[in-house]
């Protein structure tokens, strides 16, 4: 079975804290590689101003994940999936030869409760949960994790994740990184604009993937 970490978001635009931490996840988890699932549009996210069109926010994650255990993609557009759990759903029939855990940053742990069907998500694969500054304790103290507070599993046991069943949730503590994509699009409101060259799928690229 080859272990894979699924981290889904908008990578509006990708940029090195999501390369950090997915490798420190990587190595912390003991896994194969991690897919990076770039949202055609986030439901809790709708109506924003400043989203870049998916080819552009594709580009930049597939840029990013260069020469890494990283495969960034945008199969959801494909599956036509909007909700995480009806992905993950998918992901499972469509590669049974995979192990899947999903990793999230704490800030999204945070508002985990007002996810679509977020205890099924806890039931359909183990989650890990990655320490962010600012968010670590609006996110222990939680409506999610007080329900997922009993099936937590202690770091030093993370490479063992594919033993667990879920619902089984580890908490990753890595050296901070400061980049936000706020931080980015502020700094270069236009970064979007990159030649259409920038945007062509990287030499790993897995077509079924894609």
């Amino acid at each position: 079975m080859t272990r894979i970490g699924l981290l889904g978001g908008s990578f509006n635009p990708a940029h090195r804290g999501h390369r950090r931490i997915t490798l420190a996840a990587v190595r912390a988890l003991g896994l194969d590689e991690a897919w990076w699932l770039v949202s055609p549009g986030n439901p809790l996210k709708a109506g924003a101003s400043d989203m870049a069109p998916l080819a552009a926010r594709l580009g930049s994650a597939r840029r990013m994940a260069r020469h890494a255990p990283i495969r960034a993609t945008a199969i959801e557009a494909k599956l036509g999936t909007r909700y995480t759990i009806d992905t993950l759903r998918a992901l499972k029939r469509r590669y049974p030869a995979n192990d899947f855990i999903w990793l999230m940053g704490a800030d999204n742990l945070a508002g985990f409760h007002r996810w679509r069907a977020w205890r099924a998500i806890a039931r359909e694969m183990p989650i890990a949960v990655i320490a962010r500054p600012g968010y670590d304790g609006a996110a222990l103290a939680g409506p999610a994790m007080a329900w997922l507070r009993r099936f937590r599993r202690p770091t030093s046991h993370a490479k063992h994740w594919t033993e667990w069943s879920p619902p089984a949730l580890v908490l990753l503590r890595f050296r901070p990184d400061p980049t936000s994509a706020t931080a980015v699009r502020a700094a270069s409101p236009n970064w979007h604009l990159t030649p259409t060259r920038a945007l062509s799928p990287a030499r790993h690229t897995n077509p079924i993937l894609e």
